[in-house]
């Protein structure tokens, strides 16, 4: 069987056909295997999560065919399952507070463990002396929280894009403004809802190494299995967006089309049917597999 699957949006705006699309693969990754599927709003970003974009994604999600095995779990109501897992790894000597701006952290030339990729914290604040420290604690800044990573090493073996391998930095935990930071929340997620298959977009590929590296650094074992989907293009070629014209379910309808009607085009994008072919959700567990979705078959 399959592993128990999820997809979990973030309330910050309409899901477009692009985040529907990877929630229609997530589902059928779960289903085509038999196994559960659970939906979480990843709503822990409190500057641009919306309650409004909460019912109206269950709603897009649900007119689609797409249902899930459990309660909605939100990531608000969960700030002391990260908190005990944030104690844990402070237990370990694995916590630092981090006082950098972005410009400083891009303004950085060099990392102590090494060359880094693009935008990886370079450990400016990870072996501060104690009156360093302290002066910038005096000062009013609030501190984010980072993970001492030092650099590791992480291969992870995507479904789709097999081997990814990256150098893991000093990521944040916990934001300076008191938010939760996503990599932190989605491990502790995944780990509490039993989730052991991740399906999401290719956008987030950068992110994985760091997930799977915090999964073993709390004692959670192996990290859930990953398929990164490409993301659904624009006609110009570039990343959808509203530019794109009608691209969002409620867009689609005020150009006639019916979720169903969707449903079929999001289908097709993937090999699963014919363009003019419109078939019930069932019907495409049946056609669906997992083994033989390549990559390019998202295109």
């Amino acid at each position: 069987m399959v592993p128990d699957g999820r997809y979990a949006p973030s309330p910050t705006g309409t899901l477009h056909l692009g985040n529907l699309r990877t929630a229609l693969l997530a589902w059928l990754f779960a289903r085509a295997g038999g196994s559960r599927f659970v939906v979480r709003v990843e709503d822990i970003d409190t500057g641009r999560s919306r309650e409004r974009f909460v019912a109206e994604q269950l709603a897009d999600l649900a007119a689609l065919g797409l249902d899930w095995d459990a309660p909605v779990v939100r990531q608000s109501d969960r700030g002391a399952l990260y908190a005990d897992a944030l104690a844990a790894l402070d237990a370990e000597r694995l916590v630092y507070p981090c006082w950098c701006t972005r410009a400083e952290i891009r303004q950085a030339s060099s990392a102590p463990h090494g060359p880094l990729p693009g935008g990886a914290y370079p450990g400016t604040c990870a072996e501060l002396p104690a009156a360093r420290r302290a002066e910038r604690a005096r000062s009013g800044r609030p501190a984010a929280l980072r993970v001492r990573a030092a650099a590791a090493q992480v291969t992870v073996q995507d479904k789709l894009l097999g081997p990814v391998r990256s150098t893991v930095d000093d990521f944040v935990l916990r934001r300076a403004d008191g938010d939760w930071a996503y990599n932190l929340a989605v491990v502790v997620d995944d780990q509490a809802q039993g989730v052991g298959e991740v399906v999401r977009g290719a956008d987030l590929l950068e992110t994985t190494p760091r997930q799977a590296w915090l999964h073993g650094a709390l004692g959670y074992g192996a990290p859930p299995a990953y398929a990164h989907v490409p993301l659904l293009l624009g006609a110009d070629g570039g990343r959808l967006a509203k530019r794109h014209g009608a691209v969002t379910l409620a867009g689609r309808a005020s150009h006639g089309q019916s979720p169903a009607d969707v449903r079929a085009e999001l289908a097709a994008s993937v090999g699963l049917c014919a363009p003019d072919e419109h078939l019930e959700p069932a019907e495409l567990v049946a056609r669906f597999d997992p083994e033989g979705l390549a990559a390019a078959s998202c295109g």
